[in-house]
């Protein structure tokens, strides 16, 4: 009893650190996906490079971080989440500090590559870290985690104009440099040492029908196999929209993630120690928290990525403005993600999961219905209703976390990762498809808009059917 009284008051004395380097890294990873974008321009005039070239730099960092991120997670199990967390951060800030310091486009295009690599064991461990704690706080890590990522997407645009248009795109790279420091110092004390055990569950964990870390043997066909089948999706995802989705090179990467996604089933089914039990999508909470994590990104993310070309060329906002128009949603993420547990304590996970979703899809509605002229009166109601929405899903990630050993946290929270990631790209490539046979690029965003809304609607009902 004594025991259990100390690490129980161990881990409450560590929240608040952790907690910390939840959100820091959170925030930190995910800012790379969409800082980079608005500073394109000016790399592209000062390192003279290609359009392609261009194209590398902005979707290579997502190319690694989606490819390796499982790989990062059973890592993560096997050799403890301290370990792995500040390897990952050690890498991403050198990776960082390399494309600051770039001189040419390909060495600037490798060190985005290698950012994604460190990024990819950066989030799984953090999630591995919470996993450990108890309900409430694992809830508001997960929370914290959550929010910081959306707070990156939302703030992303505007951090990256303002710094390629009053410093250096450099210092798009090089603040991650001390960034990366703070977080690894915090990451010392909050993060406990040692590998993940097979007996260790967290509070009211449900056994994933799977076995634990073993001997600590790393599953190398099953890595090689979700690297590759991860990669050439996300490659195809990237370029189909830009390039088409019947040229040689997509149609090829299409062919090779089938080709990696079927060896990786035959792998893990296989394997005396599968990197991912495919028995944990059995369990119903950690598949249908999944499932509506990916009906989310598809929706949300899918829209957010042709929502500042809507603001600019059909409602007549400036660059500056296009990007403030995602400041409140940010905002609001911010400020309601403290009161969601209480809210899911009232109603439940399923329940305040369902009514966020819902919330969504009807702030997207509502943009549905803007028109040219409309100006902030119209839009901001409906950014609020995402803003609030979004923060209300914030269990989804305690679901999934608390619906499997601890022994698979880094897994777990390696497969809600690369959902999302992956979620977010098929969406942009899906709602372009929309625009593109729409004709009028109007018309195809509000039809997109309302397909996207139609997706989050459903990962309402099955936050209702599947979470607890």
């Amino acid at each position: 009893m004594s025991l259990t009284a100390t690490t129980t008051g161990q881990r409450r004395t560590r929240a608040w650190p952790l907690l910390l380097v939840t959100g820091l890294a959170g925030f930190m990873t995910t800012l790379d996906n969409t800082v980079v974008t608005v500073a394109i321009p000016t790399i592209q005039r000062d390192l003279d490079a290609s359009l392609a070239a261009l194209e590398w730099v902005a979707t290579g960092y997502i190319l690694t971080f989606a490819g390796l991120m499982l790989a990062g997670g059973r890592l993560a199990d096997v050799h403890g989440a301290r370990r792995v967390l500040m390897a990952g951060l050690a890498a991403f800030a050198a990776a960082s500090l390399a494309a600051g310091l770039a001189g040419s486009i390909g060495v600037l295009i490798a060190a985005r590559l290698a950012q994604g690599a460190g990024a990819a064991l950066i989030l799984p461990a953090t999630l591995a870290a919470l996993a450990g704690r108890e309900e409430r706080q694992r809830s508001m890590g997960v929370a914290v985690w959550m929010a910081s990522g959306a707070a990156a997407l939302a703030l992303g645009p505007v951090a990256g104009g303002y710094v390629s248009q009053h410093l250096h795109w450099s210092w798009v790279f090089l603040a991650n440099v001390p960034l990366g420091a703070v977080i690894m110092a915090l990451a010392a004390v909050a993060v406990p040492p040692g590998p993940a055990r097979p007996d260790a569950r967290p509070a009211g964990a449900r056994a994933g029908g799977g076995g634990g870390v073993g001997g600590g043997e790393l599953d190398g066909a099953g890595v090689v196999a979700s690297v590759v089948c991860l990669a050439a999706g996300t490659f195809a995802l990237i370029h189909g929209g830009a390039h088409g989705w019947t040229s040689p090179a997509v149609v090829a990467a299409v062919l090779v993630c089938a080709g990696g996604g079927a060896a990786f089933v035959v792998a893990e089914r296989r394997a005396s120690e599968p990197m991912v039990d495919l028995a944990l999508f059995r369990v119903r909470s950690f598949a249908g928290g999944v499932a509506a994590q990916v009906l989310w990104g598809l929706g949300v993310n899918g829209v957010f990525f042709y929502t500042a070309i809507f603001l600019q060329g059909v409602l007549g906002f400036t660059p500056t403005d296009s990007g403030m128009a995602f400041v409140p949603l940010a905002l609001l993420v911010v400020i309601v993600t403290p009161v969601v547990p209480l809210v899911e304590r009232w109603l439940g996970a399923g329940r305040t999961v369902a009514a966020g979703l819902a919330l969504v899809a009807g702030g997207m509605a509502l943009a549905a219905t803007l028109e040219a002229g409309d100006g902030w009166g119209r839009l901001l109601p409906a950014v609020c209703a995402i803003g609030v929405g979004s923060a209300l899903t914030m269990p989804l990630g305690s679901a999934v976390l608390g619906a499997v050993p601890e022994s698979r946290a880094g897994v777990a929270g390696g497969i809600f990762s690369v959902s999302r990631e992956i979620s977010g790209l098929f969406g942009i490539a899906a709602v372009g498809v929309i625009v593109h046979a729409a004709g009028a690029f109007a018309a195809g965003y509000v039809v997109g808009l309302l397909v996207a809304a139609g997706l989050v609607l459903a990962g309402a009902l099955i936050s209702l059917l599947a979470l607890p």
